[in-house]
């Protein structure tokens, strides 16, 4: 995988928008746990890609420091050999001092190649560096969007949760209200007051039949003691 597929997966992925997301998804948390597995799985990736890169930075780094040591190397025996055939020159050796110049050239030669060859490097030290620096940053965006989507799942869950736990109690209340034990204890209470009301209906009648039993007595009392007037009436006469 190139670091530039990598640079723009790391740069979708950071900007996507989580709630929209979640608003377009039939089952949230479903769609969250695969997004979590696709960013791990992507963060991954990325920071395998982020450390080859930085390796690869780091070599470069490291061959443009040795380019620059030799540069430096360089001018400096060629200086010594310059200061060399100088000496020389004054003593009268000029095929010494000849031998040194060519030798001073030859270093200069070297320390222009090193120098070149670490200017050449600049551009892409310089832009490795600029892509390592955006990886980590995406990287970093990447695993706060990841701690954002892993809180998320944990809200959704304990909200779900909680639903269940709600909708569970309010089942359980429709059921206590359907076989409420009151509801059975006014049923029994009303049968109660109805046979009340009839041993109340028995009493009465029976009161009313005893009643008319002592006005029958009473009626045949006042007979009787009509009979015993007329009687006594007739005796007199």
């Amino acid at each position: 995988m190139t670091k530039q597929t990598i640079l723009g997966r790391v740069a979708q992925l950071a900007k996507a928008n989580i709630n929209a997301l979640l608003d377009q998804a039939e089952d949230p948390q479903k769609m969250l746990d695969q997004l979590i597995r696709d960013y791990t799985n992507n963060i991954r990736e990325a920071e395998e890609a982020v450390s080859t890169t930085i390796g690869n930075l780091r070599l470069l780094e490291a061959d443009h420091k040795e380019d620059v040591d030799a540069a430096g190397e360089w001018g400096g025996k060629a200086l010594a050999a310059s200061k060399k055939a100088d000496q020389l020159r004054s003593g009268g050796d000029a095929a010494g001092a000849d031998k040194f110049d060519a030798l001073a050239k030859v270093a200069l030669g070297r320390q222009l190649q090193s120098e070149k060859e670490a200017k050449d490097a600049e551009p892409t030290i310089a832009a490795q560096t600029e892509v390592v620096e955006k990886l980590k940053s995406g990287l970093d965006q990447m695993k706060l969007k990841l701690s954002e989507l892993q809180s998320k799942r944990d809200q959704l869950v304990a909200r779900a949760k909680t639903a269940q736990a709600q909708n569970q109690m309010m089942d359980a209340a429709q059921n206590i209200n359907v076989l409420d034990p009151t509801s059975e204890l006014s049923r029994f209470e009303e049968k109660v007051r109805r046979e009340e009301a009839r041993a109340l209906g028995k009493q009465e009648l029976a009161e009313s039949s005893l009643d008319a039993q002592f006005e029958q007595l009473d009626s045949m009392g006042d007979q009787a003691e009509i009979e015993a007037r007329l009687a006594a009436m007739k005796a007199t006469s």
